[in-house]
């Protein structure tokens, strides 16, 4: 009865717009009703009357954050200036001077030379202007000139947009004009192409003589196999992009399974010899050396299946492709120790 009277007081009041009851006699009516008050947490109260503890903390964690920062940051300086200095001295010390004579010399006590040798450049600046372009043609001439001095007839150029491709005449002016300048008439044959484009040597195009491999495309595993009598030497060089990387492991797959779905190609059949032969034939085979002339070991998409077991060398803090980062890495690939396993 007392509920119900209560709930027809509070409604005749919600009628005439709460003007029987006073806002106090209202909370008497709702307040059986409401669930108890919170009681206050003592750890809050704990919390809340030490506020200087809070603060000091924060403080003690900003400082310590601080002192790593600035070791850190130390360690870094210290790490670049060593690393600039020391490149320094050895620009001076073994600098070439455009000397065969010289880089054979540098390179004499070495036990081995990789046959095939691969570099990652990268086309500095956004723009891809007329200077970055002529930049980046100058090192590919530069590592040409080194790699042919040394003995050493394949190379292989990645460049991640693929921009080389589309100047391969270019290109071919450029390290042509650069044997000059360290051989000076008797220059050694240059031969530059691509996967599945018509390549260059000594200024002519020569068309692709390869036979289509499973996939369909023009296999460039020719292209370092051919025989120069120039006494001088012969350089073949392979021009690659993020083309020629993983989406070609893709369209490989995709041939394979089309293959496959029409009885073509047995299951069976696929194994690692056959996606080896066939990576290989589209666009290479496996180099010995990969030398990056980044700050850091960034592959920037270059074909994965052809690294496998290739030995790679980068220098920390290096940005620019030198004479000495490319010895260094001749050096260093003569000390290494290649353990296959069983």
């Amino acid at each position: 009865m007392v509920a119900t009277r209560e709930t027809l007081a509070y409604r005749q009041d919600a009628k005439t717009r709460h003007t029987l009851l006073t806002p106090q006699q209202r909370e008497d009516l709702l307040k059986p009703y409401l669930p108890p008050p919170p009681k206050a947490d003592p750890k809050t109260k704990k919390r809340s009357s030490q506020p200087v503890r809070g603060f000091l903390r924060n403080k003690v964690y900003l400082f310590v954050f601080t002192i790593i920062h600035v070791i850190f940051s130390v360690y870094i300086w210290i790490r670049q200036t060593y690393h600039v200095a020391f490149d320094r001295i050895l620009a001076i010390l073994y600098y070439h001077h455009r000397a065969p004579e010289l880089i054979r010399q540098d390179i004499k006590g070495l036990s081995r030379l990789p046959e095939h040798l691969s570099v990652i450049l990268e086309l500095k600046g956004e723009d891809r202007g007329q200077a970055d372009l002529e930049t980046l043609m100058d090192e590919v001439a530069e590592i040409c000139a080194w790699c042919t001095c040394v003995g050493i007839s394949m190379l292989s150029i990645y460049e991640r947009t693929g921009i080389l491709k589309n100047y391969i005449p270019n290109a071919h002016r450029a390290v042509s004009s650069k044997m000059h300048a360290y051989f000076g008439r008797k220059v050694p044959s240059v031969q530059i192409g691509a996967p599945s484009i018509s390549s260059y040597l000594n200024g002519n195009a020569t068309a692709r003589t390869d036979k289509p491999n499973v996939s369909g495309s023009v296999g460039s595993s020719a292209f370092f196999k051919i025989i120069s009598n120039n006494p001088v030497g012969h350089l073949s060089i392979l021009l690659l992009s993020a083309d020629d990387g993983r989406s070609t492991l893709v369209d490989l797959t995709k041939t394979l399974t089309e293959m496959s779905q029409r009885k073509k190609l047995s299951p069976s059949d696929i194994s690692q010899d056959l996606v080896d032969a066939e990576i290989t034939e589209s666009v290479m085979d496996e180099p010995d050396l990969l030398i990056l002339f980044g700050a850091y070991v960034q592959l920037q998409g270059y074909p994965p299946w052809q690294i496998r077991l290739t030995e790679i060398y980068h220098v920390e803090d290096n940005n620019g492709v030198g004479y000495q980062v490319f010895l260094r890495a001749l050096h260093n690939y003569a000390k290494a120790q290649m353990k296959f396993g069983r």
